[in-house]
């Protein structure tokens, strides 16, 4: 996540600590540790980074100021969830959400009301992010490292259209 990560950096700033709560194997963390923020790295799966079962969705409490992630997207709504979690805990920090999410999701008819409700400030479209499942590009899910991505960053008290924007990794890569 060097690319995506260093890229929302270019163009967002955030005034205080962050809680990633799907930490995976912190590579979004490790990313902002280095930009100097103080990160509270948090998932349900004991991945070896951060703490390991820390159900995000039963969350009681925000664990810092802002939330930054690239949150599960499963069945059922698991990203919407994410979604919905985040902003209930930064209505009660006046903190920032930012959300890796995938691009189809913003043409997806039930998100139509929750966006048009609470809309994001700002979206920023990647153009080249690949991301292995598990690290593993020949995991049996590894279609997903085909799709598309965006940050979309929900800021406090923000109404109306979100400010739309590209992002290029290019530069933000690692060079091998």
């Amino acid at each position: 996540m060097t690319g995506p990560t260093r890229a929302l950096l270019s163009v967002e700033n955030f005034d205080g600590d962050i809680w990633e709560p799907a930490c995976g194997d912190g590579a979004i963390s490790l990313e902002l540790t280095a930009a100097g923020y103080r990160i509270t790295s948090t998932d349900l799966i004991d991945r070896g980074f951060g703490t390991g079962g820390q159900n995000f969705l039963k969350s009681g409490k925000p664990l810092a100021k802002h939330i930054i992630t690239n949150p599960p997207y499963g069945t059922h709504g698991l990203g919407d969830a994410f979604v919905r979690r985040a902003l209930i805990h930064t209505a009660k920090t006046g903190g920032t959400v930012a959300m890796l999410l995938n691009l189809r999701s913003l043409a997806n008819p039930d998100r139509h009301h929750k966006f048009t409700k609470t809309p994001p400030a700002a979206i920023y479209i990647l153009d080249d992010l690949t991301c292995w499942p598990m690290g593993k590009p020949t995991s049996t899910t590894a279609r997903i490292a085909r799709q598309q991505y965006y940050w979309a960053v929900w800021k406090p008290g923000h109404t109306g259209a979100p400010k739309l924007g590209w992002l290029s990794t290019a530069q933000f890569r690692d060079r091998l």
